[in-house]
């Protein structure tokens, strides 16, 4: 099936850092300021809104490989935005440069890989695994 995807596709993704988005409470650290978990979710968010309306119904995107630096510490109350472009579509595999800026700079960086899927599909395996 082809997608008629195209290089260049992008979004953002914004949100303010609460207690629940931070280290500490992740247990991925013991600092109250952005969690790197929580700014890799931020990034596959964009990078799928970056694509998903121009998917058909019944399809979407799942991360795959994520690859970033966490460049600066963003603390609690600072809003931050992630910004995905689609740099690269081979069949259903899509590559996504990302990036991350708080209300003061780049606070991360990197590449993010999704790869396009039929929901049903997708379902359908999940369930005979969980048998």
């Amino acid at each position: 099936m082809d997608f008629n995807l195209s290089p260049g596709l992008s979004a953002e993704l914004t949100r303010e850092v609460t207690p629940e988005y931070t280290a500490a409470h992740l247990g991925s650290g013991g600092v109250e300021v952005l969690a790197t978990p929580m700014m890799i979710a931020l990034m596959e968010g964009a990078a799928r809104n970056a694509v998903q309306p121009s998917l058909p119904e019944g399809w979407t995107t799942v991360g795959t490989v994520v690859n970033i630096r966490h460049l600066a510490p963003t603390p609690v109350g600072m809003t931050v935005t992630a910004r995905a472009k689609l740099n690269e579509v081979d069949g259903r595999r899509l590559v996504f440069a990302v990036e991350v800026y708080d209300e003061v700079k780049k606070v991360g960086e990197g590449m993010h890989e999704r790869f396009i899927i039929n929901t049903e599909r997708f379902h359908s395996k999940l369930e005979a695994k969980e048998k």
